[in-house]
Parts: structure tokens; sequence; C-alpha cells
């Protein structure tokens, strides 16, 4: 069969029209995804009080750091929906439900060094050898350019529930057959995601007003912290242990 000229042409252009569909289709629906992930991370909780508390009580760049903890975090919730792990969790239900109550466990640990550090004096972040409360928390006596990156990435991968969270969102938005640009991408977009929002609120936190609001109200603050910090800590292993 002899095949003209237009003919091909016309084939051509829907097999190009075709591609170009899906990958609209698949850019809506990363969209979506990341749309979906931002709203998640923008909602108060254990990350943000965290970053806030780093940004005024230390400086700016360890909060930076943390954010970049947090970021890693969301990329490794990430990893584990796209490899099937989030599922395992939820065919395993007494590891589940161990990752959870370690989790909350951490929080309340971590609301409760920042309580009993409440009324310790604030020093100068310019001092180089300072005893600031920030100090007291977990993993605050490594090496200086980790200890707030460590904080940051524990506290966001406390609660296993989010990586059941990510699963569910790719479930529900992802195409059915997702090309390999797109399952690679994810990951990395996530990390800019999360790292992205807690830089701002570092910034934000930061700055002059910020700090000399928490030097005025130092003790309650870093009590109010400290309490939702630990009170979220219970609702995580309430929620776990709750039929």
């Amino acid at each position: 069969m002899i095949v003209s000229s237009y003919q091909l042409q016309h084939y051509r252009t829907k097999v190009i029209a075709g591609k170009t569909g899906v990958k609209m289709a698949e850019i809506l629906a990363l969209t979506g995804i990341l749309g979906a992930l931002l709203i998640g991370a923008i909602s108060p909780g254990p990350s943000f009080v965290l970053v806030s508390r780093i940004a005024v009580a230390s400086s700016r760049n360890e909060a930076l750091l943390a954010s970049l903890g947090m970021g890693v975090g969301g990329a490794l919730f990430a990893c584990m929906a796209l490899l099937g792990l989030a599922t395992l969790l939820n065919e395993v239900p007494w590891l589940y439900l161990g990752l959870r109550i370690i989790g909350g466990g951490y929080l309340i640990y971590l609301g409760w060094c920042i309580w009993i550090a409440a009324k310790q004096p604030f020093d100068a972040p310019a001092q180089q050898n300072r005893t600031n409360t920030f100090n007291t928390l977990p993993a605050a006596r490594s090496h200086p350019r980790t200890k707030a990156f460590a904080l940051g990435l524990v506290t966001q991968v406390s609660n296993p529930k989010t990586a059941i969270v990510y699963a569910s969102i790719f479930a529900s938005l992802m195409p059915a057959d997702p090309s390999f640009w797109m399952l690679y991408s994810l990951p990395p977009l996530v990390f800019a995601i999360e790292a992205g929002w807690y830089a701002l609120v570092a910034q934000l936190f930061s700055r002059r007003r910020a700090k000399l609001t928490y030097l005025r109200s130092k003790t309650w603050i870093d009590r109010t912290a400290g309490f939702v910090l630990a009170g979220l800590g219970g609702k995580l292993i309430a929620d776990s242990i709750r039929p």
C-alpha cells in the first residue's frame, strides 16, 4: 500500500499531539501533587515550631540548615512513597505503630528539653561559646554545621504518617503510567518545596524585630514551643494506640 505524503504528515502530527498531550497531563498532575504538598508543608506543625524557634533563639544560618534537614526528610518520604515502602507500613501494622510511638516520644523529649531550658539566659549569637537554649536540644552538641541539620531531619521524619500521606497524594493525582522524568523529578521537587518553605520561615523569624520580641518573652515563648511539641508528640502516640 502506497502512503501519500499527506497521510504520513497527518500521522506524524497525531503522534506529536499525543505525546504533547501526555506530557501536558503529567505536568498538570505534577503541579497538583506539588500544590497539595505545599499546603501540607504550610500547615503549622512540629517542623514549623522548631525552625521558627531556632531562627529567633540562635541564628539564621542554623535555621536554614534545619530547613535543609526538613527538605531532605521530605525527599526521603517521597522516595518511600514511590518505592512502595509506605504500602509496607500499611501492611505491617506493628511496624507502623512502633515508628509512630518512637516519633511521638522524640517530639515529647524535644519539647521537654525546650521547656526545662526556658529560664536559661540568652547569650548573643555572636559569642563563640554561647550556652543558649538551642544547645540543650538533642544533637546540639555535635559539629555546629550538622546539629541544626540533624534536628530538622529527625523532626521531619519523626512522623511516619507523612509517608502515608505522600503515598495517598501520589496515588490520587499521579497518572496510571508515569514517565521516568516524572518519577525522578518528584523527590528533588519535594525537597525544594519543603526546604524552600522552611527557609522562608527562617528568614522571617530571624529578623531583628522577631529576636527582640523573643528576648522580651523568652521564657513564655520557649515554654509554649515546648508544650506544643510535646503535645503533638502525645497526640501522635494517642492516635497510634487508639482502637
